[in-house]
């Protein structure tokens, strides 16, 4: 997730795409989309990465009949190698400048240096808002087993139509109530009586503290993580627990370490990951409510619980994934472990850290991908990714985040080649991006799309 809530609303709705009749004239140029096609390089001088820049509306919309003068700037060391087969030398406006006009969907070459550091690219005009993105560069080094053990991943037999909606007590604590066509009910059995199965519930180390996610609150933690289970299993549903490893939110942006952590060394790191996703797997168990499936950490295609699990620092990030899976065995054997990367579209990304894992023989069972369109390329980029990684590592593969374009993206998760595709997770439907609710909790048109799905999927 990248930091979905410091993301502005004017993200790439390309479900207003499919609108036939919109007008070019309609539509108001209000940002620069930039999208990379991966976000890791290699700091050897010669990794490339292909990014794509266009000009769309504030719903996401293509505003095709537009041409704007852009500058392009490179931040750290890299440089453009050519805009649509043109060469850069040619663009050159300064050391860390390029400027092209831009028309349709710009095809933009960029060349990692020889020297690690994170790379900032940004596509700026005098109107509409500039779009950037954010690359790290890494060295990795040779790599180390975190055990000879031999895994088998475990296969389940659920078809999942799943939503993260952990922010629920926190709408609740506002007075906000849920109601569907004037009838109000838990917003639980709502989703559920439109054919959702699965919830999913985000956990922090301690969000209470004043730089965490809830300050003084504590939304998020284990506590109000229990009383959700509690819920959840109430209702009938099973539920995915979704470990961030950090007291504020966890995503390929940024994945800090938690404050209780801070300080140790590494073997003292790993036995707190262990310890305490243990802890929290038996506080689950003891109170009825054990998980059906378990993610070690949150989009961690970047590494978690930073500086040492970057990935920059490979053994180390399995290490941590493999405390991870040792805390959850201890309590519960049977668990599904799902390794969930922010990497939808971007397939040769996707490769280099499943590769990595798959070298260093972490354990897991399910590849977990979130998908939105504008950092993660497009539906047919999804549709290739999901099937080639489905069958490069034998696992079975789902969609654990989106929002937009809730039939295409599931017609995708659900029916990956060999059958692997498990279903979806839709990302914070409740208030979120593309809401299935309005703000005062009553649910629209677009909470009526997953019946249909799930009669479609799931029967």
């Amino acid at each position: 997730m990248n930091n979905h809530l410091k993301f502005t609303i004017s993200t790439a709705l390309a479900f207003f795409a499919s609108f036939p009749n919109l007008r070019a004239q309609d539509t108001k140029p209000a940002e620069i989309q930039v999208t990379p096609y991966k976000t890791t390089m290699l700091a050897n001088g010669k990794d490339e990465v292909l990014i794509t820049a266009k000009i769309i509306d504030r719903k996401g919309r293509d505003v095709p009949q537009l041409s704007k003068s852009v500058t392009y700037k490179v931040i750290g060391d890299a440089r453009l190698i050519s805009v649509n087969g043109i060469d850069a030398k040619t663009l050159q406006k300064t050391d860390s400048t390029w400027e092209s006009t831009l028309s349709g969907t710009a095809r933009i070459i960029l060349r990692a240096g020889n020297v690690r550091t994170p790379i900032k690219f940004e596509a700026k005009s005098d109107s509409p808002t500039e779009g950037a993105t954010e690359i790290h560069t890494i060295q990795p080094g040779k790599a180390h087993k975190v055990t000879n053990d031999r895994y088998t991943a475990r296969a389940i037999s659920d078809k999942i139509l799943g939503a993260d909606i952990s922010f629920l007590p926190q709408l609740e604590s506002r007075g906000i109530k849920f109601s569907d066509n004037g009838v109000e009910k838990d917003a639980l059995m709502i989703l559920k009586d439109h054919g959702f199965n699965y919830i999913r519930l985000r956990i922090f180390n301690n969000p209470a503290q004043p730089k965490g996610y809830s300050p003084n609150t504590g939304f998020c933690d284990l506590e109000h993580t229990k009383q959700m289970a509690k819920r959840v299993k109430a209702a009938g549903m099973k539920f995915l627990l979704d470990f961030h490893y950090s007291d504020y939110w966890a995503d390929p942006q940024q994945q800090n370490k938690p404050l209780a952590w801070s300080g140790k060394d590494f073997r003292t790191l790993t036995d707190s990951v262990q310890a305490y996703t243990k802890h929290v797997m038996q506080q689950l168990k003891d109170q009825g409510t054990e998980p059906d499936m378990v993610q070690i950490g949150n989009e961690i295609n970047h590494g978690m619980i930073w500086p040492e699990g970057h990935v920059n620092n490979l053994d180390s990030l399995a290490q941590l994934i493999y405390a991870g899976f040792k805390g959850i065995k201890e309590v519960s054997p049977q668990s599904v472990i799902m390794l969930h990367v922010a990497l939808g579209g971007q397939a040769e990304e996707s490769e280099f850290f499943y590769d990595a894992m798959h070298k260093r023989n972490v354990p897991y069972d399910i590849i977990g991908l979130s998908y939105y369109p504008k950092w993660h390329g497009t539906l047919a980029d999804l549709r290739s990714n999901i099937a080639d990684l489905s069958k490069k590592y034998k696992r079975q593969i789902m969609v654990a985040e989106y929002t937009h374009m809730k039939r295409e993206v599931n017609d995708i998760a659900f029916t990956v080649p060999g059958g692997r595709g498990v279903g979806s997770f839709i990302w914070e439907p409740l208030n979120t991006w593309e809401a299935i609710f309005d703000r005062s909790g009553k649910s629209n048109e677009l909470l009526d799309v997953y019946p249909e799905i799930a009669e479609k999927y799931l029967k």
